[in-house]
């Protein structure tokens, strides 16, 4: 709540601070005003709009998806919440990424044999395919309006001025080329063209998708190219997922398989990379949960 003498000063000037940007999504009472926003090109992922209570409320793209949901039937806790989507997102990506850095280990890997390893990377595709279009779901349904009515379902938009769209939906994208990547990896008796078309090409499509969302997560996050908010749970989030996700990209670009010697061009730095990038993205899978509770929105 704003005191009485910058309530007056605000009323006063407001036609000369209303800017006449049209919400990409949020549909705003009549008798709200929309004051600014921030954000990275046309994308705009936070506001502030003023009230007639006179006061000035803060708007910020993922709080209002991951605290707002229409997915979100549990009041569960911190920990145990199976009623909510954003609940299971973190439960699966954590197992995927676990998957993941298990089989990168190479003992696990001597251990299982090269097909039961295979497996479980694909096993891990599959969880992360899961929670990557539980969080696409939970991006369409972002409540339309500021009170957060609760609204139709959808599950599937076309909504190319939104930058969790973007994010979520390219992040999608991506573990299904992981999927196609880690299930062709299982067939054996591939040479050195198939392994580059069939496993290593999809593997750094994947790659090239978790970056690109990695990077729109964080802008999303931060509002600009670079901020430092190492209080918030969603910094940490999004900084562990872009740091995952360029683990992920050395990882790829070393699985190359040469046809000199039909072996990877740096097996050490693809086990290391994919083992660093699980991991990264195990801890970020798991502070969505406390995020999902706990976060508070704030400048």
């Amino acid at each position: 709540m704003i005191d009485k003498s910058k309530k007056t000063a605000l009323m006063s000037n407001l036609q000369d601070i209303k800017r006449n940007i049209k919400h990409p999504y949020l549909n705003l009472p009549s008798n709200w005003s929309y004051l600014k926003s921030k954000g990275i090109g046309p994308f705009i992922s936070c506001a502030e709009f003023y009230n007639p209570k006179g006061e000035i409320v803060l708007w910020e793209s993922r709080y209002h998806r991951k605290h707002h949901s229409n997915l979100d039937k549990s009041q569960g806790s911190t920990w145990w919440a199976p009623g909510s989507a954003g609940w299971w997102i973190g439960i699966l990506f954590g197992i995927g990424s676990s998957l993941f850095a298990l089989g990168s280990i190479p003992f696990y890997f001597n251990f299982v044999g090269t097909a039961f390893d295979s497996i479980t990377f694909f096993t891990g595709s599959i969880f992360f395919t899961s929670a990557a279009y539980l969080q696409y779901i939970e991006s369409t349904n972002a409540p339309r309006s500021i009170d957060s009515i609760k609204e139709k379902l959808h599950f599937l938009t076309f909504e190319p001025k939104r930058i969790d769209w973007w994010a979520t939906a390219v992040q999608f994208i991506g573990t299904i080329f992981f999927n196609i990547s880690t299930f062709n990896a299982i067939q054996s008796g591939l040479n050195t063209n198939q392994m580059n078309h069939l496993v290593w090409s999809p593997d750094a499509y994947g790659s090239i998708c978790f970056l690109i969302a990695s990077l729109l997560a964080w802008w999303e996050v931060s509002h600009a190219l670079w901020s430092w908010k190492i209080k918030k749970i969603s910094w940490w989030i999004a900084i562990l997922n872009l740091i995952g996700s360029v683990a992920f990209g050395i990882s790829a670009i070393s699985a190359y398989v040469l046809p000199s010697t039909g072996l990877p061009q740096n097996i050490v730095i693809v086990n290391l990379g994919t083992f660093i990038g699980a991991i990264c993205f195990f801890i970020g899978g798991i502070l969505l949960l406390p995020e999902r509770t706990k976060e508070k929105i704030e400048n």
